[in-house]
């Protein structure tokens, strides 16, 4: 590990200065990039340690919205009650990810944040786009099981690893931060870019910009909701494919339906073309089936992970049925 500097600022704006130089990172719990540093992959020369600022907790708005500190802890998060009560596909993907003693750790804005986990990415020996531009993409033609079948790009394939951010997709989270020029907020669908030619800019935030917050909107609560993750071991694995839904039916039709799917495409997928299938439509397993269908055409499965088109069509379907007959 190369050395560098370690500042902890105790204001926003102090912290923002701090990173002003190129070699410089914010750090929050550590447990992507301090193991990135490890590996050689992330080399910053100053680490900024944001742990300590006024960013953390979870507040009720006057619009009955909540306010989730960038700084709130994952476990602190999927614990709060009314994270539980009105939005618990959120609470359920968080407890998904990781293990008690990483979530103990991580923090909400740091979980937005997350680079790949490509094993090529982690791998300086093998061409990486993400990691060294116009070296190449080593998993298209290499090892793929685990990577995208939607909005892939011949620079990149990986997936995003983030549950907590599949879930805040359905919700249609907004992402607050802050810059020198002030405060801003941008919609989560905005927040992370598509892969296309430049796979190594993941997200549209400004360079040296502090993650400050995330706001679940009070019209996009939830109760009815759920977050199921297909992996390959019962704890600490990425996700092969997951689903954060939330339906509203009345009288056995769709009023309403919020989808995302996770381990699918380079940014947790929000499924329109589900939902506006499903608007309207009788809460019964064909039409699940129809709506996920009409998602996944879109699909182009590399050579070893068509398996995912499948599981993906089939975790959606699995996850409204239960939705339904929970109502019930």
């Amino acid at each position: 590990m190369k050395e560098f500097t370690y500042q902890r600022p105790a204001h926003v704006r102090d912290a923002l200065a701090l990173v002003a130089d190129d070699g410089a990172r914010f750090l929050g719990g550590g447990t992507n990039l301090v193991d990135l540093m490890k590996d050689g992959i992330e080399t910053p020369t100053r680490l900024v340690d944001v742990r300590r600022l006024p960013l953390d907790g979870v507040r009720e708005t006057s619009d009955g919205s909540l306010t989730i500190g960038a700084t709130t802890t994952n476990s602190d998060l999927a614990a709060h009650p009314e994270v539980r009560r009105r939005y618990p596909a959120l609470s359920q993907a968080v407890l998904a990810g990781a293990s008690g003693q990483l979530r103990n750790m991580a923090t909400v804005g740091g979980n937005l944040l997350q680079r790949t986990r490509c094993g090529y990415f982690a791998d300086p020996s093998q061409p990486c786009n993400k990691r060294s531009p116009g070296s190449g993409c080593a998993a298209i033609a290499g090892e793929h099981h685990n990577h995208a079948i939607l909005d892939w790009s011949e620079h990149c394939v990986a997936t995003h690893p983030s549950d907590m951010t599949v879930a805040l997709a359905a919700f249609d989270a907004l992402v607050h931060y802050e810059t020198p020029d002030g405060t801003h907020e941008i919609p989560l669908s905005e927040f992370y870019l598509p892969v296309g030619g430049s796979p190594q800019r993941e997200t549209v935030l400004p360079r040296g910009a502090l993650i400050t917050a995330v706001t679940l909107l009070a019209g996009a609560a939830s109760p009815r909701s759920r977050y199921r993750k297909v992996r390959e071991r019962a704890s600490y694995a990425f996700a092969n494919v997951s689903v954060a839904a939330a339906l509203d039916v009345h009288e056995g039709v769709v009023q309403g339906a919020r989808i995302a799917l996770g381990g699918v495409a380079s940014r947790p997928w929000r499924a329109h073309a589900a939902e506006t299938a499903l608007r309207g439509a009788p809460a019964t397993p064909d039409r699940f089936r129809a709506a996920a269908d009409a998602e996944l055409t879109a699909a182009r499965p590399l050579r070893d992970n068509a398996y995912k088109v499948t599981l993906a069509g089939n975790l959606v379907v699995a996850v409204l049925t239960e939705l339904v007959h929970r109502a019930e």
